[in-house]
């Protein structure tokens, strides 16, 4: 990312320290994290708080111009030109998202954690499942099968995919949604969406969804980005653009195999 009109250099912070004011600026100098940072539009109106990292997300607030703001986390997502250039980069500030491109942080780059990349507390596993494959395996078969081509045996075929991915011929279950219910009690993770590589996430409505993990909050998944497609998506995109609510996820235990 470029902001060369307007670089966050050290000496640029230092020589700016007034308007950030003291607090913000210590919190920006420790250990190089940024907990705090301030807003600056070119206009001096307040900038608009969004429920996601896009221009099309619902506004659900705003932030007056000069004000700190705290950093939890930051997003990647639509790319926006602001008073510190263009860039896809949004931080998460309280109620929802702000571009980065109009806060002031100190840097050009990343200066918190990427939201959703915490470390998951329980991780994949195939222990007691009678799985073909381990969870590293089949993640790697659904990074190899990524693809923008339209497949046939790729539309509309969610919870077969993610039974090919195990190594399975199929899932042995009619949909993604009675996957769901069939998957034993021990074996679910219901409305967590902290899913670990290999852990599959599951949605409802009609005969719900299903795509597996690949670690840091991503996934991949079919017919997202197309009929018939097999990319890289998240849980928010599939609740966003499909509308499906999401149930939780659960480890890789298919009725095929039981």
């Amino acid at each position: 990312m470029s902001r060369s009109s307007h670089p966050r250099s050290m000496r640029r912070l230092v020589s700016r320290a007034g308007l950030i004011g003291a607090a913000a600026l210590a919190a920006v100098l420790v250990a190089g994290q940024a907990s705090a940072a301030t807003v600056h539009t070119s206009s001096g109106k307040s900038l608009n708080v969004r429920s996601g990292p896009h221009t099309s997300s619902k506004i659900v607030g705003s932030v007056r111009d000069g004000a700190t703001v705290s950093i939890s986390c930051q997003a990647h997502g639509d790319k926006v030109t602001g008073k510190y250039g263009t860039s896809d980069l949004w931080d998460k500030v309280s109620g929802g998202y702000v571009s980065d491109t109009y806060v002031y942080t100190g840097s050009d780059g990343r200066v918190a954690k990427l939201c959703g990349s915490s470390t998951p507390t329980t991780k994949c596993s195939t222990s007691g499942t009678g799985d073909p494959r381990s969870c590293a395996k089949a993640v790697t078969w659904a990074k190899n099968h990524r693809t923008t081509t339209y497949h046939s045996g790729y539309y509309r075929m969610c919870d077969h995919l993610v039974g090919l991915a195990y190594g399975f011929s199929h899932s042995g279950s009619t949909t993604a949604y009675v996957h769901w219910t069939q998957v034993p009690k021990k074996y679910k993770h219901a409305g967590s969406t902290t899913v670990p590589a290999g852990g599959l996430a599951f949605f409802g409505g009609g005969s719900g969804h299903v795509m597996i993990s690949i670690g840091g909050g991503k996934f991949v998944s079919n017919d997202i980005h197309g009929n018939g497609t097999y990319t890289t998506t998240t849980i928010k995109e599939i609740k966003q653009k499909w509308g499906k609510p999401y149930l939780g996820w659960t480890q890789p235990w298919f009725k095929a195999n039981h």
